[in-house]
């Protein structure tokens, strides 16, 4: 298929996993892309096969507002208005995550940046346009760590799930323009993150997921296609989960 001929898709945190599926299969569908990461080997290394005239990459740090601004203005130049936005960038503490009560305010300040701010700045520099052009996909990348609250990872739940609210204000003021806003929710996907889990870990993982195997991003990307298509045209404000059956609203 291809639904996104003519479209001009941004989405960040793309130089691996979620994002880099993300980007391929809306490239694969016809999108013109932009996308960025903070990884800029991996980012090219990821995007050589693609024609430089329908993927603009660009290295930077998504936490930094004057990176984002100068991202979409260079998009915009050189690709054209952004049709879609799939806000993918955040994570976890990572090996600096544990318990809330022993955690440390200049974690949670990083994640709560990286994994719900950046989400806020960059659909404020996009959507915009999208409201004056009455047309445009945003879908941001929640967790159904949001729902599960899992132990060790309060600070990212708390991100995640704001995201999901933000998904739902933003959808119900855009919703008249023309434009939908959704987000996406993953369980166990995947992920070079992976490589540094101890198989005890995985296989309790993929024990705790009734469909009982882990996603690949691929999965993922699906989804966020769909949700980014004219298909989607009347699901807006909606948070979808991904994750096997973990967590069933």
């Amino acid at each position: 298929m291809r639904r996104f001929d003519g479209r001009i898709a941004m989405i960040t945190g793309a130089a691996n996993g979620i994002g880099a599926a993300v980007a391929h299969r809306l490239a694969a569908e016809g999108a013109r892309i932009a996308v960025i990461d903070l990884e800029e080997a991996a980012l090219l290394k990821e995007f050589s096969g693609l024609p430089k005239a329908s993927c603009l990459t660009m290295a930077g740090d998504c936490t930094q507002d004057d990176v984002l601004r100068r991202f979409v203005a260079t998009a915009e130049q050189k690709l054209g208005p952004i049709d879609i936005l799939v806000n993918n960038v955040g994570q976890s503490a990572r090996e600096r995550g544990g318990a809330f009560v022993d955690s440390d305010q200049e974690v949670w300040r990083f994640v709560l940046e990286i994994s719900l701010l950046v989400t806020l700045r960059l659909s404020r520099l996009v959507a915009p346009g999208m409201k004056a052009r009455r047309s445009g996909r945003i879908v941001n990348m929640s967790s159904d760590a949001a729902f599960a609250g899992d132990a060790g990872l309060a600070d990212y739940a708390t991100a995640k799930m704001g995201l999901i609210g933000f998904t739902r204000a933003l959808a119900r003021e855009l919703a008249a323009d023309g434009v939908t806003v959704n987000a996406v929710a993953p369980g166990a996907v995947r992920t070079r993150a992976h490589d540094r889990i101890a198989p005890e870990i995985l296989d309790r993982l993929r024990k705790g997921t009734p469909a009982g195997f882990i996603a690949e991003p691929e999965d993922v990307a699906g989804l966020v296609a769909y949700l980014a298509s004219a298909e989607a045209r009347f699901v807006t404000g909606q948070t979808i989960l991904i994750d096997g059956g973990r967590w069933m609203l």
